[in-house]
């Protein structure tokens, strides 16, 4: 949503949001924080933006707080309104680039993109070996446990506990 200033003859600056009165400094916080802004004169309702804009942009070179550098500024005057708009298009552009640049400079993130593609690639790998081997062979049976020579006597010796509880056993007679 887009803010409202009115202007007055006196210069004053009306805000209609928040109904009172603003300065300078408080548009252009504003426009920090993302608000659009559209200022208009409160006398023919002509719309003063980029006059006020400018004025920001000036007040700020004056208390040396200025972020625009003399060549886009002198760009800006040779040009007029197309200058702003493709100042501002070089402008993000610029901003872009060194905000990449800043993080791509920082060893530590850049090593960590490193190997988190690493890891990436090897886990893709890894997945396709496992598909590959689930295509191969069907799941093995499950083996028969091995046969050791020190189980032997134990097996006999239950065997024969099985065969002298048999014999002692009274048959059922048959009819």
């Amino acid at each position: 949503m887009v803010r409202l200033i009115k202007r007055y003859g006196s210069r004053k600056l009306y805000d209609t949001e928040e109904s009172r009165y603003v300065l300078l400094e408080d548009i252009a916080a504003w426009i920090r924080q993302g608000q659009e802004v559209r200022v208009i004169d409160n006398k023919n309702a002509e719309d003063v933006t980029a006059q006020t804009l400018t004025q920001i942009i000036s007040e700020e070179g004056r208390r040396g707080t200025a972020f625009l550098p003399n060549d886009m500024l002198h760009e800006i005057i040779r040009m007029g309104q197309d200058a702003v708009s493709t100042g501002v298009v070089r402008l993000q552009q610029g901003v872009g680039r060194f905000v990449q640049a800043s993080i791509d400079r920082l060893a530590p993130v850049r090593q960590a993109r490193q190997e988190m593609d690493t890891l990436k690639q090897r886990l893709e790998e890894l997945e396709m070996s496992l598909v590959r081997l689930e295509a191969e062979e069907p799941a093995p049976a499950p083996a028969a446990a091995p046969r050791h020579r020190a189980a032997a006597p134990a097996r006999k010796a239950a065997a024969a506990t099985r065969g002298r509880a048999k014999a002692g056993k009274p048959r059922a007679a048959k009819k």
